[in-house]
């Protein structure tokens, strides 16, 4: 299989992104005749690849949550971790997306060019789309809509990026967390390094994030109160001592 990609002009780095093996393994492999799966070491319950016949078959009969497939592997008695499975599961999907891309829609706009205001001509920065790709349609000002339509149309990732942001918020204020499984999964194959990364570490910490969208209660007066004192501390750092720093963070005292 490697060989047949080498034959299609691929480069190493594409062949690694498609097959979920690193980049540096690929090239090693293509300087033998021998397929990979016959110099690697035995396969045991550590690798996703030792379950691939039946991660194979729940792929094919439409079983494609990360999450519900690392339930039932472990219940064959997979030792790894959800980030292995992971990688493998995001070269399935990357494989079948860019095969779905090519027979609809071959050419992607990869438009590099800076995106105009459309009301002045200037290029919009990129901290400008950053504020508009996570503001609600019906927080926008009629030039920033505008905007958020200009990068839309010309940006392919803004537009990817907004759509998960926005489904993200929805999230949140939904306050039900059973469509998070899905948004991380999405999330992760979007290709989008910085989005990628958030769904990681959202992944990680699953549970808490579960409980911070269901559950009414916040740390949000705690962590107030710890920036306040934190802040406080950084003015009078070196100028005060305890004394003053007591008066201005502890309430006064009444006294009758």
């Amino acid at each position: 299989m490697l060989h047949a990609f080498r034959q299609q002009g691929l480069s190493y780095g594409e062949i690694a992104r498609r097959t979920g093996y690193e980049r540096r393994s690929v090239a090693n492999w293509l300087k033998f005749k021998a397929p990979p799966d016959r110099r690697r070491a035995a396969l045991n319950p550590t690798s996703p690849w030792y379950f691939e016949t039946f991660l194979a078959q729940c792929w094919k009969d439409g079983n494609r949550c990360g999450r519900h497939l690392f339930h039932d592997v472990k219940q064959r008695g997979y030792t790894g971790s959800f980030a292995n499975l992971e990688r493998l599961l995001g070269a399935w999907r990357r494989a079948e997306r860019e095969q779905a891309d090519h027979i609809t829609s071959p050419a992607l706009n990869l438009n590099l060019e800076p995106v105009r205001d459309p009301d002045t001509g200037h290029a919009i920065s990129p901290v400008v789309a950053a504020a508009l790709c996570i503001k609600p349609r019906g927080l926008l000002a009629d030039r920033q809509a505008r905007k958020v339509d200009a990068l839309k149309q010309e940006s392919d990732a803004f537009a990817k990026m907004r759509h998960l942001a926005m489904r993200f918020n929805g999230i949140l204020r939904s306050k039900r967390s059973a469509p998070l499984d899905p948004w991380i999964d999405d999330a992760i194959d979007s290709e989008l390094i910085p989005i990628m990364r958030f769904a990681r570490v959202l992944r990680r910490d699953i549970d808490a994030v579960n409980n911070a969208i269901e559950l009414p209660w916040s740390n949000g007066q705690a962590e107030g109160q710890i920036n306040r004192l934190k802040t406080l501390k950084r003015a009078m750092y070196g100028r005060a001592g305890p004394e003053l720093l007591r008066a201005r963070m502890l309430p006064p005292r009444h006294t009758d």
